[in-house]
């Protein structure tokens, strides 16, 4: 249920516009703003009646992702991790004051932020609800991808990397995932099938 629709559309078009600047392409779109879409376009699917909150952080999990690359952290596990919470810090605070032009409230702004910065995975519905949306995305469009590109993982770890990513999920996605309502990659469904056996 939206608030106020004007609101809401100037809130998705500042994401939008933010998310066109960048300079990364996939199928001849400005990549993060290929994946804000993507990401609008499971909610929909998955949960059609979601809050204005929900359908707000979801359109801006990845805003601007570009600048801040895994190349500004130490190429290690430790690096790794402080470049994912320093990602969640970016995209909440950007998300928050793209927000604040749109004329959003300040407690409808920390909601927004809290999820983008996936705060409370598993105890907040409207984090839950974007980690479920993040990895139904990653399955349909991405997991295909993202395995070609790692031609030295075997068997072991992608199982690992399957289970990691299921585990994350709400019950409801896992069923949706498996409902027919999402494309599989079908190289991997062997893989998928079992890993979550």
């Amino acid at each position: 249920m939206i608030e106020n629709q004007e609101r809401f559309s100037r809130a998705m078009a500042l994401f939008d516009a933010a998310n066109a600047e960048d300079p990364n392409q996939d199928e001849g779109q400005p990549k993060e703003l290929l994946y804000g879409r993507r990401m609008s376009d499971m909610i929909a699917r998955f949960a059609p009646q979601a809050s204005e909150v929900a359908q707000l952080a979801v359109r801006a999990q990845h805003i601007q992702r570009w600048k801040v690359p895994r190349s500004s952290y130490p190429m290690n596990k430790e690096g790794y991790h402080a470049w994912r919470t320093g990602l969640y810090t970016f995209h909440a605070d950007t998300t928050g004051e793209l927000m604040r032009q749109a004329g959003y409230d300040d407690a409808s702004i920390e909601r927004v932020k809290k999820a983008v910065s996936k705060r409370g995975i598993k105890s907040n519905p409207e984090t839950q609800l974007l980690e479920d949306i993040a990895d139904l995305v990653f399955i349909e469009h991405y997991m295909l991808a993202f395995a070609q590109g790692k031609p030295d993982y075997d068997e072991a770890k992608w199982l690992d990397i399957i289970r990691k990513t299921w585990q994350k999920m709400s019950k409801t996605a896992q069923g949706f995932a498996l409902s027919g309502k999402i494309a599989l990659p079908e190289p991997l469904v062997p893989l998928i099938t079992k890993a979550i056996g």
